[in-house]
């Protein structure tokens, strides 16, 4: 059996319940080096054999886990965050299809919810954005054109760019000519939740300026939008007393007379 476990964004302790009980039954290990905290690989058991992804080829994760099959163990391929995003796990699912070898997909908290929380965000604000747009900039892996940084600006909804902290005065230059203007909120979020956690909140101008400033290259989240410093905003109104919900009748307000 293959457990594909989504790690969390950094912090130990934000694996699931669930991915932390694989991780501390699985025979064989493979994660995501690059990314993953090496502390995770402490609720292994010690006859645990872990291998690095980062150094192999899909080809040789494969062999690996087929290995693994034959012998009847256990195997958990960690990836970094929740690996529905930029995690590389289809192609890998489609190749344990055709073998017909069982798995399975435990969820993680992605990298885009440690890096609100680091700096305490809501991404959805009543009247400021309802959406959350998930991108990253083309680099070497190439984006549909469809999907260009600026037309996702023009929507002027929260934004969280993945992968693009080596490309930000690109960046900012599409934001702009997308729509945003350049005194727009950004925040920089540099290993979410991580004991080297740091956060910068600067303008979408100002991005690769304060990247620069604070030696940030790569292992980083940008996100773009009023509600990273939004400091007006409807109430919700499903706490509303005047908005009848499901649970709680509207309470209208009263009026005071002299």
């Amino acid at each position: 059996m293959v457990h594909f476990v989504g790690a969390g964004p950094g912090a130990p302790d934000l694996i699931t319940v669930r991915g932390k009980q694989y991780l501390e039954e699985a025979d064989v290990v493979i994660y995501a080096g690059s990314l993953v905290n090496p502390k995770l690989l402490e609720y292994t058991k010690d006859i645990c054999t872990i291998y690095n992804s980062a150094k192999m080829t899909l080809e040789e994760v494969i062999h690996v886990i087929e290995k693994a099959e034959a012998e009847g163990k256990t195997t958990v391929r960690l990836h970094t965050g929740d690996p529905c995003i930029y995690g590389a796990i289809r192609e890998q699912m489609d190749i344990l299809d055709e073998k017909n070898i069982t798995y399975d997909y435990c969820p993680g908290v992605s990298a885009f919810c440690g890096a609100a929380s680091a700096l305490n965000l809501e991404y959805t604000l009543p009247d400021i954005s309802q959406s959350v747009i998930i991108t990253r900039m083309e680099g070497r892996t190439p984006v549909p054109s469809k999907e260009s940084i600026q037309s996702f600006a023009a929507h002027q909804a929260t934004m969280v760019v993945f992968l693009s902290t080596g490309m930000l005065e690109e960046l900012s230059r599409r934001l702009i000519e997308g729509g945003y203007t350049a005194d727009t909120p950004a925040a920089i979020v540099y290993k979410a939740t991580w004991p080297e956690q740091k956060t910068f909140v600067c303008t979408v101008g100002t991005l690769a300026k304060t990247a620069a400033e604070n030696n940030i290259t790569k292992t980083a989240l940008m996100i773009i939008g009023d509600t990273v410093a939004a400091a007006h905003y409807d109430r919700s109104k499903l706490y509303d007393p005047e908005f009848t919900t499901e649970f709680r009748e509207a309470v209208k307000s009263k009026t005071h007379h002299s």
